[in-house]
């Protein structure tokens, strides 16, 4: 079986998709910005430990492990993370976040000497007219204070990261005037900012465009952030979109945690970023992964949630089950993972799960019962039949054994399967 033959791809009709920079690098913001959120719970230490691991066993290229100028609080637990990516020999790199003053930037410094792990600083301030004219800043102060930060890093020997919030509604003469100090100031990257979530993927290829010209113009090994916020639902096609036009790593949270509605989903971005071949990285894990977030920070999953949500790959429709059925019937699980799926579940350690319900045809039933160890005879799968259309809802395990049950057949009622979400 050619897999080409059964797919048309039109993703790839007019020549392939390619980012403008190999390899694509994916920084995790999940213990940092994604815990802004005012829902979230923020997780213990342990926890904190436990989701990092997760993160390199995913192979995420840097996490955001705090903000250590927010106190003593912080900067235990932003050193207890450091220390657990040397002591255990970790391949993810950290940073943390800091405002542009020595306040913040010096903690980052001492975490640093004190562990001997290189940590990057991500020194942010704001840059739209409309932040501006909120603080009561003046640009020139603005570009004083980038100026003195991005040094102070420098000077003691950390890669700095300029980060310019709310860049996406700011004028372009006053990023090149604060990306311009930054890189003179010894900047090894600059961020681009969607704060509030205002930009569509137009508005994202127009801005990276020009950030990646003037880039090349002050110092072209100054490589390029995107950090997105899910508000317009675009976080996704955005964070690609500017992969596409010049960015080099962006930014995004486990289950899009973060601020308001949120930051570009980590889960979400990494699946697309394998489906596109711009990524190659193992994904079992990415359920655990998701799933830890959840519990964690007590953000639930919902059921429709793309990819690792429990309806993701599971279906009670009968023409669907039927195709998937067929496909397995010919030996293929390719075929079966992929007939009615975008995603194949196997790439995330999942599988396609088919239930019986108001929606189903008997060879859900019978598919049911044969995955349950029971003899799909015509009296089974009838009964069975019968209480689906009658219901207004998936029949559970439980449910469907006390019908065979009624037939005084006593079938064991076996525990319900465990679904991711």
């Amino acid at each position: 079986m050619d897999p080409s033959r059964l797919i048309y791809d039109w993703n790839t009709s007019a020549g392939p998709v390619l980012p403008a920079h190999t390899p694509v690098e994916i920084a995790d913001e999940t213990l940092r910005d994604g815990l802004q959120s005012p829902s979230v719970v923020s997780p213990t230490i342990g926890q904190k430990l436990e989701l990092l691991h997760l993160m390199d066993d995913l192979r995420i290229d840097v996490a955001d492990i705090g903000l250590p100028g927010a106190g003593p609080h912080v900067v235990a637990q932003v050193e207890r993370l450091a220390r657990e990516i040397v002591d255990q020999r970790l391949s993810i790199r950290a940073y943390c976040a800091a405002r542009t003053v020595a306040a913040d930037i010096l903690p980052v410094v001492e975490i640093s000497q004190r562990t001997g792990l290189s940590i990057e600083v991500a020194a942010f301030i704001g840059s739209s007219p409309i932040r501006q004219y909120a603080e009561g800043w003046d640009l020139a102060r603005m570009v004083q204070l980038t100026e003195e930060a991005v040094s102070l890093g420098v000077r003691n020997g950390l890669p700095v990261n300029y980060v310019t919030e709310d860049t996406t509604r700011a004028n372009p003469e006053d990023l090149k005037a604060l990306y311009g100090a930054a890189i003179q100031a010894g900047a090894s990257r600059v961020c681009v900012c969607d704060t509030v979530g205002h930009a569509t993927p137009e508005g994202v290829e127009n801005l990276i465009r020009f950030i990646a010209e003037f880039v090349r113009q002050e110092n072209p090994a100054v490589k390029i952030d995107w950090h997105g916020h899910h508000d317009r639902g675009l976080s996704v096609p955005n964070s690609i979109v500017a992969l596409r036009a010049g960015a080099h790593r962006v930014h995004a949270c486990g289950l899009g945690v973060g601020e308001r509605v949120g930051n570009t989903p980590m889960d979400q971005l990494l699946v697309n970023l394998q489906l596109f071949g711009w990524i190659d990285r193992d994904l079992s894990k990415l359920a655990e992964y998701v799933s830890k977030v959840s519990e964690y920070t007590k953000v639930p999953i919902p059921d429709n949630y793309p990819v690792l949500g429990r309806d993701a790959f599971r279906t009670g429709t009968g023409v669907h089950a039927a195709a998937i059925i067929k496909a397995r019937s010919k030996g293929h699980d390719w075929l079966a993972d992929r007939v009615y799926s975008g995603v194949p579940a196997g790439m995330v350690g999942l599988h396609q799960v088919i239930e019986v319900g108001p929606m189903s045809g008997e060879s859900n039933v019978v598919f049911w019962l044969e995955e349950h160890g029971v003899e799909p005879s015509r009296e089974r799968v009838t009964a069975v039949f019968r209480a689906a259309k009658e219901s207004d809802h998936i029949l559970s395990e439980k449910e469907i054994h006390a019908v065979l049950a009624a037939l005084g057949e006593g079938t064991e009622v076996r525990p319900e399967p465990v679904h991711v979400g």
